[in-house]
Parts: C-alpha cells; structure tokens; sequence
C-alpha cells in the first residue's frame, strides 16, 4: 500500500510537472515572445561578448510604434551619451545600422539600432514606404526614448544615419535641437535623388513623365486594392549592371549582409513611395544646424556628391567631412578595416557630454 502510494504520488507529481512545463511554454509562446527572441541573434554580424542588447519598442509622434535593439556596454557607471542609428535605406536594424551600434556600445554609448517606420519590425501600414517627413521624425521618436531611459544623460544624445537615413538624420538634426552630434555616413539624399536622378541627370520634363506614370499607377493601386512593388536588386546579376549596383547585391544578395526582413534583400519598396521624396526636399534648414555634424563618404562611392553637397550647406567650425581612402559606398556599411569607428567614437566623446 505505501509502495503504491509513493508510486501513485511520484507519477501523481510528474504530471504536475509536465502540465507545470506545458502551460509555462504556452505562457511564454503567447505573453513572453520578446523575451525568447532576445536570446536569438539575428543579425549579420557577430555578437560582441562586451555588450548587452534589449529588444524595445517606442512610438513616434504619427502614432507607429517602432522596433529597435538597444546595444548596453556591460561595464559602465552612472548615466550615458546615447545615440539613435538608423539605415541604410531599404535595410533593418540587424544590419549596418546594428554593427554600428553594436560597435559604438563596446566604446562606452548607449547606442539604439532601429526599423524606420513602414520596415522591418516597426509597425505602419502599408508596408516598405518612405517618407521624408516620418523618416525624419523617427530619429526624433528615438531620441524621445533614449531621453527618458534611466541609464542615458539626456543632453547627450546624438543620432547616426547611414546612406538615405544620412539625410534624413541631417534634416534631424536641423528640426531637433536635442540632437546634440549628428553623423552621416554614406549619405544619400534621397528627395535629390528620386527627383533628379543619379547626378542630377532628371530634367523638369523627365520628372513630369515620372510623376505622370507614378500617380497613373496610385490610380490603378486604389482600384485593384494593393500596391505594386518597384524593382528592386536583381536576384541574379548579369555582369553589365553598373559597379554600385555590384556592390550592392554583394552586400544585401548574399551572406554577408542577406537579412529576410530587408526590403533591400528580400522585398520591394511600394512603386508610388518616391512621390512624396520627389515634392518635399530635404536639407533646406541644413544651414541653421548649430550642433556639431560629420559627415564620412568614400572616395570611390558613386554617392559622394550627396556627401559633400550637404558637407557645403552646413555651416560653423563645428561641423568635418572625412573620405575615406579607396572606399566605396557599400564598404561603409560593415568593411571593419574602412569604417572610421575610433573617429567617430572620438567625436561623440567630444561632443555628447
């Protein structure tokens, strides 16, 4: 008998145990998914052992919230400088834009890695669009966050943008006075280049022939219900695409930087996004901008001009444009040996105290 019972009560317990573990995976599928997915690495790049990364949310001043990955150096005192990275345009925050964070969190920021609006994990519908008034406003929503998080000194907080969000953390920068050190690496400005072309080849008239097909396609986007993807990185290259092209896809169509949340490597951008980024210019304020920027291109990118014209309207001793020797637009995305990481470490030491 008190064999059975012991036995009775052993079997009696495991079931306890096994429904215990059947509701707490169930508790944590439904309530605790953040949790999990913390402990995942996603991302292109190796994980540093120097830095601790929280996934958060924030939401921006049009009601979307907003995902991001907040990097943490692991050994730290008091309150710190925090910066909000962002880009590059048509990519996520398990790309570049993390390796920078994540790189800047092992020199001693708190640095926050985000989806702009519409992308990635951050919420807006419809999805993959742009636009320069709501990329611009989310640095801002970033810097909403990193303000009142309890471990950042807020009047130190900078922002990063890499490619496009370039130009959009510039145009930031001019709005926000809060942002106390601005740089732009790669930068593109992407209201120029979607009105004008690459170097300005777009005419008035050839910009009336694409507006004319972009807001026949809303037309057709409203009657059929959805919206039509533009083209976007071919999934093959043929060999005759031109070099930034190339070094685009080596980046997004491959293993080094492929990431499926990426509309740069696994979606397009809506057709009719650029219609707002050809009407509404950024960088018209650039000159009022009072705070410290600087500005990185490479000597070899395609994209240098952006660099270096928006490197002309700024204004005070405070602001520096560096080329990077031999680099091309892509190499400042994730080329460790290009990247100017103790420069620009050196430049928020200096600026966000």
């Amino acid at each position: 008998m008190t064999g059975y019972v012991k036995g009775h009560n052993t079997r009696h317990l495991t079931g306890v145990r096994k429904l215990f573990s059947g509701l707490l995976t169930a508790c944590v599928a439904l309530l605790g998914v953040n949790a999990v997915m913390a402990e995942e690495w996603d991302k292109t790049f190796p994980k540093s052992d120097k830095v601790d990364v929280q996934k958060i949310s924030f939401t921006n001043r049009y009601g979307i919230t907003l995902a991001g990955d907040l990097y943490l150096p692991k050994e730290h005192q008091g309150k710190l400088p925090a910066i909000a990275v962002s880009g590059p345009f048509g990519a996520v925050k398990e790309q570049s834009s993390g390796l920078y964070a994540q790189t800047l969190a092992e020199r001693g920021f708190i640095a926050l890695a985000f989806d702009p609006s519409f992308t990635g994990e951050s919420q807006g519908v419809p999805r993959n669009v742009a636009s320069p008034d709501i990329n611009t406003e989310d640095f801002s929503a970033a810097i909403d966050y990193l303000s009142n998080n309890p471990g950042v000194n807020p009047a130190a907080t900078g922002i990063l943008g890499i490619c496009g969000f370039g130009g959009f953390a510039i145009n930031a920068a001019a709005m926000d006075t809060r942002i106390k050190a601005t740089v732009a690496v790669t930068m593109y400005d992407m209201t120029r280049v979607s009105a004008r072309g690459y170097n300005d080849a777009a005419d008035a008239d050839a910009r009336y022939e694409m507006k004319e097909a972009l807001n026949k396609q809303r037309t057709l986007d409203y009657a059929a219900g959805t919206f039509k993807p533009a083209p976007g990185l071919p999934e093959k290259l043929s060999g005759d695409e031109p070099q930034f092209i190339k070094d685009y896809w080596g980046y997004y169509k491959t293993k080094r930087g492929f990431h499926e949340r990426s509309i740069n490597s696994n979606g397009h951008w809506n057709m009719t996004s650029a219609l707002s980024l050809i009407n509404m210019p950024i960088l018209q304020y650039a000159d009022e901008i009072r705070t410290p920027v600087l500005v990185i291109h490479g000597e070899k990118a395609h994209s240098r001009y952006f660099g270096e014209d928006a490197f002309r309207k700024l204004k005070g001793d405070n602001k520096e444009l560096l080329i990077i020797k031999d680099a091309n637009h892509v190499d400042l995305y994730d080329n460790l040996e290009k990247i100017p990481f103790d420069k620009i470490a050196d430049f928020y030491r200096k600026n966000l105290r």
